[in-house]
């Protein structure tokens, strides 16, 4: 066996297996399943999410979705609560705990002082039968067929189904909670997610110069007003500077090879009518939709009747939106 046919054999059994253990999850989510969801729904506390070794990481990360999704979350790695970080822990705050086992040293110190305190706990683990599952209040069972090594020994099986598991937990605490798109958006500001959920035209069209002619102004203004601002098109206004039309560097150019005497043409004869424009109020993302849908590079900002400048694709994609 080559070494190209070895690793597609492998990569091939490892998704198997995996997706075997993940498969019958969904035969899984009972009613204990269900309890979980509302203790952790109803609790006046926290969520903590505690584990040691590889399920302390799937624990962090679950953490980091709670905590996005609507579900106040802390992470408590099992090893360092029995060495004073358990003072993070109050009475009425919900202990999730992830253990393939439920054997380690650990969670055998660790939670005899949870219930010493009178905090539930939920137990992830494979074993019914473990020290963990037998002490918790409520089990999540996520038994796997195998590891994906051939010892069956690396975590691997073991904490997909424990992220599965979790995905799921928090998935239906953001349904039950109505968590939505501006509450996501709260909680995440940053990077380009944020910027897709939280950048409004006006953030980006205040940046630009505000092309605009009248009706009956003459073409060799309009070009030069459209060349100075560089945005490529120029809105065309009445006296209470309301968008009627717009012409942009396309119609120019459509001009130039139909007329051979441009100057004495005005912005009315060839601007566009009843443009398409956007409000400053809306998502920079809206406005991404409507260029592409429409085929057009810029777009007029517009409150009322009344235009307040122009937006380009190039602010978009300077923003990484797009």
């Amino acid at each position: 066996m080559n070494n190209e046919t070895k690793i597609l054999a492998i990569a091939h059994k490892t998704i198997e297996i995996e997706t075997q253990a993940v498969q019958q999850l969904k035969h899984l989510i009972d009613s204990s399943f269900f309890s979980a969801t509302e203790l952790i729904l109803n609790t006046s506390g926290r969520l903590v999410v505690t584990g040691i070794g590889k399920s302390a990481l799937i624990a962090r990360k679950l953490v980091a979705t709670f905590n996005s999704t609507g579900t106040p979350a802390l992470f408590m790695h099992a090893s360092d609560a029995i060495h004073g970080d358990f003072g993070m822990v109050q009475t009425n705050d919900v202990i999730l705990c992830l253990s393939k086992s439920g054997e380690t040293i650990e969670l055998k110190t660790l939670l005899p002082m949870i219930k010493n305190l009178g905090a539930s706990l939920i137990a992830m683990t494979n074993r019914k039968d473990s020290f963990l599952a037998l002490r918790a209040d409520l089990l999540l069972h996520t038994p796997i067929p195998a590891e994906a090594d051939p010892d069956n020994l690396v975590p691997t099986t073991s904490t997909t189904v424990q992220l599965v598991m979790g995905d799921a937990l928090a998935m239906c605490l953001l349904g039950l909670r109505g968590f939505n798109k501006d509450d996501f958006a709260k909680n995440h500001p940053g990077g380009t997610l944020g910027k897709k959920l939280h950048l409004r035209v006006y953030d980006l069209m205040i940046k630009n110069e505000k092309p605009m002619v009248f009706p009956i102004t003459l073409m060799p203004k309009v070009i030069f007003e459209i060349s100075s601002k560089r945005l490529g098109a120029t809105a065309v206004i009445d006296e209470q500077e309301s968008l009627l039309g717009i012409i942009t560097d396309g119609d120019i150019r459509r001009m130039l090879t139909q007329h051979s005497d441009f100057s004495v043409l005005s912005a009315q004869q060839i601007m566009t009518v009843s443009p398409r424009y956007i409000g400053p109020q809306q998502l920079a993302e809206k406005a991404l939709d409507l260029m592409r849908n429409n085929n057009i590079t810029q777009l007029p900002v517009v409150e009322g009747r009344k235009y307040l400048g122009m937006i380009h694709l190039h602010d978009l994609l300077k923003e990484g939106i797009g």
